[in-house]
C-alpha cells in the first residue's frame, strides 16, 4: 500500500513539474541551418504546431503543412502557409511551403497523404506528430474508422503515419521524429482491454493516450535500433507545457475555452511560441540527435531517443514506458487496431 501512494504521489508530481513557466530565450534553442531538408508537421495551423513551423521556415526548412480543414476559429493553413513564405523570404531562404489536407480522425486520408508523400520520393528529415485535441466535455466522438476520436487523433493516427514513412526517413542522413505528447502522460492509466474508451475503461482518455503514445515512443526507438536500415532514426516524446493554444477551444465546440480554464490560461499558461520551442529543440538540438555509439551518426554527445523531454529538458517517463511487457503488449494492440500486419507494414519493416 505504502509504495502504491509513493508512486502516485510522485506521478502527480511529475506531471505538475510540466507546468514549468520557465521563460526559454533563442540562447537556449539557438535553432539550425535547415536549408534544403524537408519537414512534415501535423496540426500546423494553429498553436505550437505552428509556431514551430515559422521557427523552421526563419531557418530555411522546405514545410509540409499536414492540416486538416479546420473549424472557422483556427487559423486556416493557407494563412499559415502564406505567413511562413514571408517569414522564409525576409530571412532569404527560397523554401517550399504548402498545405497537404490530411484528416486525422480518418486513416484513409492519412493513408492517402502519406503515398502523395511516398511518390514525391523524397527523404523525409523531420517528422513531427503534433496534431492533437483536448477530451471534449460535452459527449464523446467517434470517428468513421469506429475510434474514440481522441484515440485516433492523437495517437492511433500518428503512429500510422510513423510506419508508412518510415522507408522515406531512412533516407535521411540523420533523421527525428517528434511526438507531442504530454505531462499527464504520467496520470494516465494503462488500461489495454479499453484502449478505445470502452465502457468499464478506466481515467480519462486523453492523459491514457498520451500515456500510450509516450510508451510507444519507447517501443519504437528500441525496435528502430534492432533494425539496420532504420537505426539512426531518433524518436521522442516532447511536452510543450501548459500552453494558451488553440488546442483548448474545442473543449465544447464553441471557439473558447470553458470560463474556468480561461482563467488559468491567461494567469498561468506559457505562449504558443514557448511551447513551440519544446518541438524546435528536439528538431534541432545535437543532445537529442542520435547517438553515435548506438545508431552510428550523430555529434559525440548525441543522447538518442525514446526519451520524455518536458519542454527542453529530459525528464523521467512513467514507469509503464519502462516496462517491455506492457509495451509488447501495447505494440500487439496497435497491431490489432490498425491491421498493421494485414497493410505489410510489420513484415516490409521488419518491425
Amino acid at each position: 500500500m505504502a509504495s502504491w501512494i509513493f508512486s502516485t504521489l510522485n506521478d502527480v508530481f511529475q506531471a505538475l513539474k510540466g507546468a514549468n513557466t520557465t521563460i526559454i530565450t533563442d540562447q537556449d534553442v539557438p535553432g539550425d541551418d535547415l536549408t534544403g531538408k524537408w519537414i512534415i508537421i501535423t496540426g500546423s495551423n494553429n498553436g505550437v504546431g505552428f509556431e514551430a513551423a515559422k521557427s523552421f521556415a526563419s531557418w530555411g526548412a522546405n514545410i509540409i503543412f499536414a492540416c486538416r480543414e479546420p473549424p472557422t476559429w483556427e487559423l486556416h493553413p493557407t494563412a499559415a502557409v502564406d505567413e511562413c513564405r514571408e517569414l522564409a523570404a525576409i530571412c532569404g531562404h527560397a523554401s517550399t511551403i504548402e498545405w497537404w489536407q490530411i484528416d486525422m480522425s480518418d486513416l484513409r486520408s492519412v493513408d492517402a497523404f502519406c503515398q502523395r508523400w511516398l511518390k514525391c520520393d523524397r527523404a523525409l528529415d523531420i517528422l513531427c506528430n503534433n496534431a492533437g485535441i483536448a477530451e471534449p466535455t460535452q459527449q464523446t466522438r467517434v470517428t468513421q474508422d469506429g475510434f474514440q476520436m481522441v484515440h485516433q487523433v492523437n495517437f492511433l493516427s500518428h503512429v500510422l503515419l510513423t510506419l508508412r514513412l518510415l522507408p522515406s526517413l531512412a533516407r535521411s542522413a540523420e533523421p527525428r521524429v517528434i511526438c507531442t505528447t504530454s505531462c499527464f502522460h504520467h496520470i494516465g492509466l494503462f488500461d489495454i482491454d479499453h484502449v478505445n474508451g470502452e465502457p468499464g475503461s478506466k481515467g480519462n482518455d486523453y492523459r491514457n493516450n498520451k500515456l500510450y503514445f509516450q510508451m510507444w515512443v519507447a517501443e519504437m526507438q528500441s525496435r528502430l535500433l534492432r533494425h539496420p536500415e532504420y537505426l539512426h532514426i531518433t524518436i521522442n516524446g516532447v511536452h510543450p507545457g501548459f500552453v494558451a493554444s488553440g488546442i483548448w477551444d474545442g473543449l465544447e465546440n464553441a471557439g473558447k475555452a470553458p470560463s474556468g480554464l480561461n482563467l488559468l490560461l491567461r494567469y498561468v499558461a506559457i505562449t504558443s511560441q514557448q511551447g513551440a520551442l519544446a518541438i524546435t529543440h528536439a528538431a534541432t538540438s545535437l543532445e537529442l540527435g542520435p547517438d553515435p555509439r548506438k545508431q552510428g551518426v550523430g555529434a559525440e554527445n548525441g543522447r538518442g531517443g525514446g526519451k520524455y523531454i518536458n519542454r527542453i529538458w529530459e525528464g523521467p517517463m512513467k514507469s509503464y514506458c519502462n516496462d517491455q511487457e506492457a509495451r509488447s503488449r501495447l505494440w500487439i494492440k496497435l497491431d490489432e487496431e490498425l491491421g498493421l500486419q494485414e497493410k505489410g507494414l510489420l513484415d516490409v519493416l521488419g518491425l
